[in-house]
């Protein structure tokens, strides 16, 4: 049985959603609206894809509510300058969503399925400045260098040092922190001369990220 296609009125009703919600910056609404978020999904739930839900996608991964995506893109304050590392690529949806923002988004998946499909789909966008890279988000590759910006999309129980130490000065990272079994906060850190300034956001419910390289999968 075919599957059923996200039609101009479920596009609509995204976007009007997101305004609705808050989301104000226009350069984030229109990387949201030109990315075809029904490319990132099953195709059995293409039409589902512009409801304001999360969806599961393979390895038992989600890719997340369009809100969430929205929201913390906005949070992010991206310039078209900057450097962006993202943790957990997942379905790709986030990284084509930053590159519509970003010089330059490199971004690591611990499942090799993920990042394998993520890199075909980002590459028939021609999402050229994003860089697919399998490896554990817990711990980055010095050859990587620092970012900009940091996004996580799973959740941390606690954000690295080493994480927080790849952000350049002025850098921010926003990221969901908390236990896989319990509450979680979305939690945005810029650092300054001084430091670290930390500020919790909103209640968020995120998959745990998880250490290394999946062995399977």
């Amino acid at each position: 049985m075919q599957s059923p296609q996200p039609t101009p009125h479920d596009k609509m009703m995204f976007q009007l959603n997101l305004r609705q919600r808050g989301i104000s910056d226009q350069a984030v609404l229109k990387a949201m609206e030109d990315v075809p978020r029904e490319l990132f999904v099953t195709s059995l739930d293409r039409g589902y894809a512009y409801r304001d839900t999360p969806l599961g996608i393979a390895c038992g991964q989600t890719i997340s509510q369009p809100f969430i995506v929205a929201y913390m893109t906005e949070q992010l304050d991206l310039q078209p300058s900057h450097r962006v590392l993202e943790i957990g690529t997942g379905s790709g949806y986030q990284a084509a969503i930053l590159s519509k923002l970003a010089r330059d988004v490199v971004t690591l998946e611990r499942f090799r399925t993920l990042a394998d499909r993520a890199r075909l789909v980002l590459k028939e966008l021609k999402c050229s400045n994003v860089d697919v890279i399998l490896g554990d988000g817990f711990d980055v590759p010095d050859t990587l260098g620092t970012f900009d910006r940091i996004m996580v999309t799973a959740a941390m129980e606690e954000i690295p040092e080493a994480l927080l130490g790849r952000l350049e000065p002025g850098g921010v990272l926003i990221a969901p922190v908390g236990p896989a079994d319990d509450k979680q906060v979305l939690v945005r850190v810029v650092r300054t001369a001084e430091g670290f300034y930390r500020q919790e956001l909103v209640a968020v419910r995120f998959v745990p990220a998880l250490l290394g390289i999946a062995r399977e999968l």
